[in-house]
């Protein structure tokens, strides 16, 4: 399970938003649907995820409706704060949300799409384990309005599936995105770099099983070992070594390297799609500062410039839901120098990269320094007056972020 909840204020028990908080019906509007049930917890894993032993009176089975309750909740708290807006992308997260019956999720996201509707092309993402996934489990979610898979594949070569505490067989990947395809839905494979026992040549085997699957979109991710894991337990121990930040450096610039090699363009440090139509549309609402509702226990919000952030536990998310209650357990509203640091975080990291105006007048200083570090690109800086990290600056993109707001 994930650490504690960030600190806040306290949130009203009706949900009710400030009243200096209003919808703005210019800015997209998202929603993230959380299911927090897994079979088994990797050993990299800090999400609020839970097995069947820990769910302490939750029920799998009612999820859905207890979800659907907070979707109704939702509607309610929108069309007070200014009105609704129909949904630019749906996401459903984990957890596994395809542990859960195909039905149950098509239940959920019917009501998301009655309570607040659904843009043209709205982009509606299912993360995938590639065991749970069959032919008539995605012929159901494609009928209910999926239109896009992003399978959890991680690694193509056994071992480090093992040391990851991954359970699905390499040749399941296949087989979920084979299914995929046949429904029609676009696909994305997710993979991790730097686990234990694994060399540049496995990664470079993933890289080259990734790419066979011919994919819209490729996520790769650094593993980060996050207190409280299996796996931190297991290096404080001794028993594993560090990530070596050497190595996932090789890693992350083979990555590229073979990515860009074979059609895809990075447009976030870790993503990469085959063309700027293949993009995570709902990723990029995070990252460019859009509205979205997350729902679910310990799910987060941001609804103009205003935080919140859902209870944990599954039973004490349902019991606040059945009380009539909102579930949110605390919220908070940055100031205006916070929002201008988590700007810069966020959208420094995207190959658009941030207008020079938009970072700290200290930041802005340090940009010729940046430039002679080979860390943003000259032109885009001098000419169109844009901070756009290289390779080099990926590679290094929180000391960049620490440059321009230090």
């Amino acid at each position: 399970m994930a650490g504690p909840l960030p600190l806040g204020d306290p949130a009203p028990a009706d949900g009710h938003l400030p009243s200096s908080v209003r919808v703005d019906h210019d800015v997209p509007f998202s929603a993230y649907l959380h299911v927090p049930f897994c079979r088994v917890r990797c050993g990299y894993c800090d999400f609020n995820t839970y097995t069947s032993s820990e769910l302490r009176g939750a029920r799998q089975e009612d999820y859905a409706s207890t979800l659907i309750a907070e979707i109704e909740l939702a509607a309610r708290v929108l069309t007070e704060a200014g009105g609704l807006r129909p949904m630019h992308t749906v996401f459903f997260g984990g957890g596994t949300p395809t542990l859960l019956p195909p039905g149950d999720l098509a239940r959920m996201l019917d009501a998301a799409a009655s309570a607040f509707g659904l843009e043209d092309g709205a982009e509606v993402t299912v993360e995938a384990n590639p065991d749970t996934v069959t032919p008539e489990v995605v012929a159901t979610l494609a009928a209910a309005g999926v239109t896009r898979m992003s399978v959890g594949m991680q690694s193509a070569v056994p071992h480090v599936l093992a040391a990851l505490d991954r359970t699905h067989r390499p040749e399941n990947v296949t087989t979920a995105v084979r299914a995929a395809r046949e429904a029609g839905l676009d696909v994305s494979v997710d993979l991790i770099y730097g686990a234990p026992g694994e060399s540049l040549g496995d990664w470079e085997q993933s890289l080259d099983a990734a790419l066979a699957l011919d994919p819209d979109h490729i996520s790769t991710y650094a593993l980060i070992i996050e207190d409280g894991t299996k796996l931190a337990r297991q290096i404080r121990r001794g028993e594993v070594p560090m990530p070596d930040d050497d190595l996932q450096a090789d890693m992350y610039e083979l990555a590229d390297a073979r990515l860009g090699g074979a059609g895809y363009d990075w447009y976030e440090v870790s993503n990469w799609a085959r063309g700027a139509e293949q993009r995570s549309l709902h990723n990029l609402a995070y990252w460019r500062g859009s509205d979205w509702w997350g729902f679910g226990p310990g799910a987060h919000s941001h609804v103009g410039g205003l935080r919140w952030w859902n209870v944990k536990h599954p039973a004490a998310y349902a019991q606040r839901l059945a009380a009539g209650d909102s579930p949110a357990a605390g919220r908070e509203q940055p100031d205006p120098e916070a929002a201008m640091l988590e700007r810069v975080l966020l959208r420094s990291r995207l190959a658009e990269g941030i207008p020079i105006a938009d970072v700290p007048e200290s930041g802005r200083e340090r940009v010729a320094e940046l430039i002679a570090d080979g860390l943003v690109d000259p032109a885009a800086a001098l000419r169109d007056r844009q901070l756009r990290l290289t390779l080099r600056g990926r590679l290094l993109a929180d000391a960049v972020v620490r440059a321009l707001t230090d």
